[in-house]
């Protein structure tokens, strides 16, 4: 069974760092596109970042420049550094494993494995 976890929330203060691993088992994660999505109370699930299986990678506009994708040395991970964290970057932070087509990388239901999520908080 495919399960992914993600590890690596927690509280920090506006401006600090944090890292969130994604590791996957049952499948090898160098052949899926990997994202991070997340979700603040009351809102839907939005795209975050995500790496392709080429290695590319593509970020929503509000992490661009802050945040950064990339898979791990350690087989079958995938990190999510977040630097600068602001306030509004407060959410359940879910990475998602899947091989969507470029126009559709942002979209949620193109990706077929979840992890359970992890909770970043970040206070003013």
């Amino acid at each position: 069974q495919v399960q992914l976890v993600e590890t690596g929330g927690g509280l920090v203060q506006a401006g600090s760092s944090l890292r969130l691993t994604c590791t996957a088992s049952e499948i090898t994660l160098s052949t899926y596109g990997v994202a991070w999505f997340r979700q603040a109370p009351g809102k839907e699930r939005e795209f975050v970042a995500t790496i392709r299986q080429t290695g590319t990678t593509h970020y929503a506009d509000s992490v661009k420049g802050r945040f950064t994708v990339s898979r791990g040395n350690v087989r079958n991970t995938v990190y999510l550094q977040m630097d600068t964290l602001k306030p509004e970057d407060t959410a359940v932070y879910f990475c998602a494993a899947g091989r969507p087509i470029l126009s559709a990388i942002r979209a949620p239901n193109m990706y077929g494995n979840w992890g359970q999520g992890t909770q970043v908080t970040v206070s003013s």
